[in-house]
């Protein structure tokens, strides 16, 4: 048995370690060490074979806390998968695509999601699929607002399909525009995540930043344009067809998606079902899978999304 100790800071004992010291547990648990916690000094005990990544792993949450950040749970479990895959987390949370105006830093916080923001680098379309809470459409709208803020494009266009779910857009009060926006809502609370309320309603007065129904969108080429379309499972091949060639010069656009919530009345027909087949393979376009373990919510939803897939598995099994 060896011992390995770590000397924090001031109140960096009490924002490591969790709520009763939850984030160390799952420490020892997973790499089958004994830590003990005592005023600012963490001894971890074991064996060297256990020992080095368990350090390697304390070793990030600290980096962790002292770059100011929040540690969840969540982010310890990351931080686990990743030391035991050998993967480097240093690049990974090192990648800052965005600071908020409130100080809120975003970046990739699982190896699936560094790839998505690499892949939406390198390539004009990048499709990105996986269940909800895995940062699809966050982090493609921070990308875009970096690339606007960088100037590397002229403006921005969010689209989502208006799929009517349980209620006709007919029988909603207001006009079109009042109609639509509460599917549009998800994209209204990124940019705000992101930008100020007066840019924000600057840029949209001015065109800078489109928020739009897929319809709105037949008929336009779009140059100088960072687009992302959300919630594509509901797109017709169609649909996708025509939104995919409204790519014009010094563009980029991103799909976004969950293959299992599909609420058209016919799933089959699915545009982002479709489209995996029909451009797979060509360069400049790439697809990127989220599974349950790109999940950045809270930490039951990781459970419910494999609960539902085993679910899904033995109805499949049973047909």
């Amino acid at each position: 048995m060896k011992t390995v100790t770590f000397e924090l800071k001031d109140d960096e004992m009490f924002l490591l370690s969790g709520k009763g010291e939850e984030n160390l547990r799952m420490i020892e648990e997973s790499f089958g060490t004994r830590i003990v916690a005592r005023g600012n000094v963490i001894s971890m005990m074991g064996d060297m074979d256990c020992l080095e990544p368990a350090s390697k792993a304390i070793e990030s949450m600290i980096s962790f806390v002292r770059d100011g950040r929040l540690l969840h749970p969540s982010d310890v479990k990351n931080i686990i998968k990743i030391v035991k895959e050998n993967g480097n987390i240093s690049e990974i949370y090192s990648d800052v695509i965005l600071v908020s105006p409130k100080k809120k830093v975003i970046r990739p916080r699982t190896p699936g999601q560094k790839r998505y923001v690499e892949c939406i680098r390198k390539n004009d379309i990048v499709f990105g699929i996986g269940p909800a809470g895995t940062g699809k459409t966050y982090l493609a709208v921070a990308m875009a607002v970096s690339s606007l803020l960088r100037r590397e494009v002229d403006r921005i266009i969010l689209v989502r399909p208006a799929v009517e779910a349980g209620e006709k857009l007919g029988f909603l009060p207001g006009d079109l525009q009042e109609k639509v926006d509460p599917y549009l809502r998800p994209l209204y609370d990124a940019l705000h995540d992101m930008l100020e309320s007066d840019r924000i309603k600057r840029y949209m007065e001015n065109g800078t930043i489109e928020v739009a129904p897929l319809a709105y969108m037949r008929g336009r080429t779009l140059n100088d344009s960072f687009i992302i379309l959300d919630e594509a499972q509901n797109t017709t091949g169609d649909q996708m067809k025509m939104f995919l060639t409204r790519l014009g010069f010094d563009s980029k656009t991103v799909v976004t998606g969950d293959i299992t919530q599909i609420d058209l009345p016919d799933p089959k027909s699915s545009g982002l079902v479709q489209v995996q087949n029909i451009l797979k393979g060509i360069p400049g376009i790439e697809f990127v899978y989220f599974s349950g373990e790109d999940v950045v919510r809270h930490e039951l939803v990781q459970e419910i999304i494999k609960a539902y897939e085993i679910y899904e598995s033995s109805r499949r099994e049973r047909r």
